[in-house]
């Protein structure tokens, strides 16, 4: 199988041209993956960019991006496939009416045209090159993660009445997520190469403002780095995203604000939290510490 990548540094200068700003580490896990044909976990709080590499990986790639969106209750009818029951039917009524013996019937309503394929079996199926996503996995209950065991060990699967399923020659780049809410299983993460991806530095969190909100300048992308990096040491319920930054970012940009003071940032917060509490206690931490043009934590 074709090799996607030349080399670490070359999945570093390719996920940077789509604005994915990824470390060595980062970009050795999806580098191995590519080399071992291997599924990578990447575990981390929610919202550091987990689902985005997967995006970033298919951009870069040229490949489709199929994505399961893990969930309590999701079953192999919801992640594998399932029969197209109501067609099922109307075929079997129409038979009926010509006197189809059984036989023909049953071989007739348990072939191609009347199977619903989900996103595993049409990742295992693609002829073309495919980014495999099982976002939040760790939201599963135990039989759907065995059932991912089994997918994920051989990249084939058996269906009953039309035999067994081979991946095809091109094998998918295959990113399971999870927000670590409950432990997964020894087996899953053994056939895994495991990533954690935690937030950013002030540096590297302060280069993705400049990427993905050019019209900002240097000052003011290092003010909001700053805030947000000093907001995430408070006790909250759920701490800013990257994507927060940025649209904290862009609408300082709209605002047309140049620098921050406590009365913009007061005021905007509603943009990075989500969480009234959230909001009251960030507000009521939160001053200028010497300057206006250095924000920070007023300490206690």
């Amino acid at each position: 199988m074709a090799e996607r990548f030349e080399s670490v540094g070359d999945v570093v200068e390719r996920l940077r041209s789509v604005d994915y700003l990824a470390d060595a580490n980062i970009a050795g896990v999806v580098f191995l993956a590519d080399r071992l044909e291997k599924p990578v976990l990447v575990e981390g709080p929610a919202g550091v960019g987990k689902t985005e590499l997967a995006k970033a990986i298919a951009e870069i790639t040229n490949a489709r991006l199929i994505r399961l969106q893990c969930y309590e209750g999701l079953d192999e009818a919801k992640a594998l496939y399932e029969w197209n029951y109501k067609k099922q039917l109307l075929r079997i009524q129409a038979d009926r009416e010509h006197e189809t013996d059984w036989a023909t019937v049953e071989s007739d309503i348990f072939s191609e045209q009347f199977l619903l394929t989900r996103p595993l079996l049409e990742a295992i199926r693609s002829t073309e090159p495919v980014v495999l996503l099982i976002d939040e996995v760790d939201r599963v209950e135990l039989e759907t993660e065995a059932l991912l065991l089994e997918v994920l060990s051989d990249f084939q699967v058996s269906i009953p009445e039309l035999g067994t399923i081979v991946g095809a020659k091109q094998r998918p780049i295959v990113i399971l997520t999870s927000n670590n809410t409950r432990e997964l299983s020894e087996a899953l993460k053994r056939r895994c190469l495991f990533l954690h991806v935690d937030y950013p530095d002030l540096e590297r969190e302060k280069e993705i403002v400049r990427v993905r909100v050019p019209e900002i300048d240097d000052a003011l992308a290092e003010q909001v780095a700053r805030v947000v990096r000093s907001i995430r040491q408070l006790d909250l319920k759920k701490a800013p995203s990257i994507s927060e930054t940025i649209d904290w970012a862009r609408t300082l940009i709209f605002l047309g604000k140049h620098e921050l003071d406590p009365e913009t940032i007061g005021d905007t917060l509603h943009v990075l939290l989500k969480y009234n509490a959230d909001i009251a206690k960030a507000r009521k931490e939160l001053t200028v510490e010497g300057t206006p043009s250095a924000p920070g934590l007023r300490k206690p």
